[in-house]
């Protein structure tokens, strides 16, 4: 009877769901993402206001944005953790996760009281600074006017010697 309740064992795990953060899939994503991580200082944004949400309407300012290569298994998919801290309206720092691909990196995880955001894109505007778009997230009922974006641009934190 032992031998049958290991052999089911062994059975059920290997016929379990593989490691998502294992295998070509995962180091295809890691390939990808490995040049966006670091810590991001945001030099200029815009603010961006609903008017038909008037909650909504406060100025808001990204800080920093921190994307490690610490893996985490959201469901089925592996991704990386990160940290966005906002400066207004309110201090803040989100915990967050995220991943990259060839032409962008997609930052999310924000919190539905902060906004009907979906998160944040990110492409590379020079070899040390990335150009950021805030994600309007239309399931949160607000809907985003052609042209109306939030659009920022973060410098690469030097690191110490």
């Amino acid at each position: 009877m032992p031998r049958v309740l290991v052999a089911v064992a062994l059975v059920a795990t290997a016929c379990g769901p593989p490691n998502p953060c294992s295998g070509h899939q995962f180091d295809r994503l890691k390939r990808y993402s490995v040049p966006y991580a670091g810590h991001w200082v945001v030099a200029r944004g815009d603010t961006i206001t609903f008017p038909d949400a008037p909650q909504m309407s406060d100025r808001f300012r990204l800080g920093d944005i921190v994307l490690d290569t610490t893996t985490v298994v959201l469901g089925r998919e592996c991704v990386f953790r990160g940290r966005i801290t906002f400066r207004a309206p309110r201090h803040d720092t989100l915990a967050v996760n995220w991943f990259g691909q060839p032409e962008q990196a997609i930052v999310s995880g924000w919190p539905v009281d902060l906004g009907p955001f979906a998160g944040v894109s990110l492409a590379w505007a020079g070899t040390d600074s990335l150009s950021g778009s805030i994600l309007i997230d239309a399931k949160l009922g607000v809907q985003a006017r052609p042209g109306m974006t939030a659009r920022f641009v973060a410098g690469r934190l030097a690191s110490a010697p």
